[in-house]
């Protein structure tokens, strides 16, 4: 089983060097920032199963980086870290979309503890999609290949199961050129061209047999990126 990945926001380098060895030595995969600005920029692109966030950050603030992860993942489990232990602060907190909230000074195992009761009740990513029901047939990821009602089939590169694979682990949201520079190839996005995301898409399209005209199954969203539809629509 893949392990599960915490993005945690803190600025304070000591207690960031806590948290993410304590995640590491349990067997978590670990991102970090140390930045309000550089934090949102990865909450809202990277793929993580949970963020650990704290409220008070340069640049915008943990409850920015909040709001901006609930608009674009509403599903998202996030647990405030603050050293703001009052109560308005925490309802604040919880009103924006926290799960949880941790205050400072904690201990690890209070932070573990915590870490793993938000998990347990979060569903896990669907990163171990292999089957895809299309308009026209199914696409095989482990095999990859796409198989036509008509008997026909086509194969698919490495990188097109990626990228089919990341846009169907969230069907109907619209999903960034810069996201899935992120998380499909695995590069930072800052500056770099993102042609080549609209490239695959079309190859894609051709290969799925979805319309370019009238897609149904990838479908483009002005001014924001693409977007998986289920077939059901």
């Amino acid at each position: 089983m893949t392990a599960r990945t915490i993005l945690t926001v803190e600025d304070d380098a000591a207690i960031r060097r806590g948290i993410v060895d304590s995640l590491r030595y349990v067997g978590f995969q670990v991102l970090q920032a140390g930045h309000g600005d550089v934090g949102r920029e990865m909450a809202v692109q990277q793929s993580y199963d949970l963020l650990l966030l704290d409220l008070v950050l340069p640049g915008c603030s943990g409850l920015d980086i909040l709001r901006a992860v609930r608009s674009t993942r509403p599903t998202q489990p996030v647990i405030i870290l603050t050293a703001r232990g009052e109560e308005q602060d925490r309802v604040e907190g919880l009103r924006a979309g926290a799960d949880d909230y941790v205050v400072k000074p904690f201990s690890v195992k209070e932070l573990l503890a915590r870490v793993d009761a938000v998990l347990r009740r979060s569903p896990a990513r669907p990163s171990d999609i292999e089957q895809i029901l299309l308009p026209s047939g199914s696409a095989d990821l482990a095999r990859r290949e796409v198989r036509f009602q008509d008997g026909e089939r086509c194969e698919l590169s490495e990188r097109e199961v990626e990228l089919l694979r990341y846009l169907a682990s969230h069907p109907q949201r619209a999903i960034s050129r810069d996201e899935l520079l992120a998380n499909v190839w695995r590069i930072n996005p800052d500056g770099l061209p993102t042609r080549t995301i609209d490239m695959h898409i079309v190859r894609l399209r051709e290969k799925l047999r979805d319309d370019p005209a009238q897609p149904r199954v990838l479908l483009t969203v002005r001014g924001k990126g693409y977007m998986f539809a289920t077939t059901d629509q």
